[in-house]
């Protein structure tokens, strides 16, 4: 019996955006409450024109650093974090309140990062700052990739 042989980074992703069409399209009930779930745990009633709750605040707090992973600029004491999905919870919603999925980063390289999937997100890295490539990687959201192996 052989081995079968490694996925690269861009096979997994290949593989996730085939399971998340799949899946996308067979959303059941339940993801739909955890997807919204999210805003409410996120944002005051759901809005996001009001602000984070306390308990999304606290969970911040608890999960960075005073620095910005990918950019490792000190946030600023007002509206310096934000919470991102690293894999975009407009192509898996299923995963929007899956804490594995969540990293906290600044807010302009939340805004640079986008809507990009994690592959797109390293490559963008790759060829715009390579100095910041190793700690993309080090972050990169493998617990939720090996899940994809086994499908």
């Amino acid at each position: 019996m052989t081995a079968e042989p490694e996925k690269t980074l861009q096979d997994l992703f290949k593989l996730a955006t085939t399971v998340g069409n799949r899946r996308y399209h067979r959303l059941t009930q339940k993801d739909f409450a955890d997807y919204r779930a999210f805003d409410y745990w996120r944002y005051i009633n759901g809005d996001s024109e009001c602000g984070t709750t306390e308990e999304s605040r606290a969970w911040v707090r608890d999960n960075s650093e005073h620095h910005c992973p990918v950019c490792g600029a000190k946030f600023s004491p007002h509206h310096g974090r934000s919470i991102d999905h690293k894999l975009p919870r407009a192509q898996y919603p299923w995963l929007a309140l899956d804490f594995r999925n969540l990293w906290v980063i600044c807010h302009p390289c939340n805004q640079e990062k986008g809507e990009r999937h994690w592959y797109e997100y390293e490559h963008y890295i790759f060829t715009r700052y390579p100095n910041r490539y190793q700690d993309i990687v080090f972050a990169r959201p493998r617990h939720l990739l090996k899940l994809l192996r086994q499908v």
